[in-house]
């Protein structure tokens, strides 16, 4: 029998500090470097899940809402949302800090979808989620209704 693991398992909170070398002519953080770092911590989030490699399979609703700046420090904070046999949907939620001011802004969010995998590479069952909190409960059932659509555009796009 399989075991059930609770969301908080797979919590993974990551910091970075955006560096010149992170931004565009702007002052911006890099879009580009953003979505590298939600993957890195969205992939945390799904192996510690399931003691698996899990690899990326999609990235649904990212968005910007606030530009983060040079200098900002950037948390990211990734859970697993819900568990579908060999797939798992993890949320990711992005803020930027200015550490002179103390301000603190959701600057991103987005949903990612993660198989795991077996030594050759080939999906393999994982655990199911078990979600405590009120909070937990509602994206472990919205979670659902994200991979209706998903798996709906896809069958569209293979048309």
């Amino acid at each position: 029998m399989m075991r059930k693991y609770l969301v908080k398992r797979s919590q993974v909170e990551m910091t970075q500090l955006v560096l010149p070398n992170d931004t565009n002519q702007l002052g911006n953080l890099l879009g580009g470097r953003l979505m590298e770092w939600m993957d890195i911590a969205a992939a945390i989030s799904a192996q510690r899940h399931c003691n698996r490699v899990c690899v990326t399979a999609a990235a649904d609703d990212l968005v910007f809402h606030q530009p983060i700046r040079l200098g900002e420090v950037v948390t990211l904070r990734a859970s697993v949302n819900r568990a579908f046999g060999t797939s798992m949907e993890v949320g990711v939620h992005v803020v930027a800090e200015n550490q002179l001011t103390g301000e603190r802004k959701t600057a991103n969010t987005a949903y990612l979808t993660f198989v795991a995998v077996d030594e050759h590479g080939m999906p393999v069952g994982i655990p199911p989620v078990i979600p405590q909190t009120p909070d937990e409960k509602r994206r472990y059932h919205e979670a659902l209704t994200r991979r209706n659509l998903r798996l709906k555009r896809r069958k569209t796009v293979k048309k």
